[in-house]
């Protein structure tokens, strides 16, 4: 018997825990609403199913990218202090989430990019909906240490396990 997904934007603890573990990787922002947050979820669902599955995205989820992607646009800063560096300057003056706009961007970089979109796989567990960047070829789960291991845990017991049945 297979457990049913849990859709972690159900808990809105655990959603705003996810948002605060990917604050370091995110430009500032305040935490996403569970609304935008699935709204790009469902439109980065579709296009990456449909990149995997060789067939086109619906064209409400192309749109809906591209428009959270544009929702915050940003500008190159120069600054000084303490040598010249480069900062990306996010325009939150008419609305939008810098956090939501970023992921977004992130995914249309990912998709123009032949040669990383050809990395993409979905986990090679059945009861897993991640999807993942395959670093070395040979990886199909999304983490070793959890699909992974239930993995190698059920041929394990499969193999040790297959007389008891008679």
């Amino acid at each position: 018997m297979t457990t049913p997904p849990t859709d972690l934007l159900d808990d809105p603890e655990r959603a705003e825990g996810w948002w605060r573990l990917q604050a370091t990787r995110l430009p500032e922002s305040p935490t996403p609403t569970p609304a935008g947050t699935r709204l790009l979820r469902a439109a980065l669902r579709d296009v990456f199913d449909a990149h995997l599955e060789g067939r086109d995205p619906k064209k409400t989820s192309v749109d809906d990218l591209n428009a959270i992607a544009a929702s915050v646009p940003t500008s190159p800063r120069l600054l000084t202090d303490p040598r010249p560096h480069r900062r990306t300057r996010w325009h939150t003056e008419h609305g939008g989430n810098p956090a939501l706009a970023a992921i977004a961007a992130e995914a249309i970089h990912l998709l123009g990019d032949q040669a990383r979109l050809a990395t993409l796989r979905r986990c090679a567990n059945d009861n897993c909906s991640m999807l993942f960047l395959a670093t070395n070829p040979r990886r199909v789960w999304c983490t070793p240490n959890l699909c992974g291991n239930r993995a190698r845990v059920a041929r394990h017991y499969a193999r040790t396990h297959q007389h008891d049945d008679a």
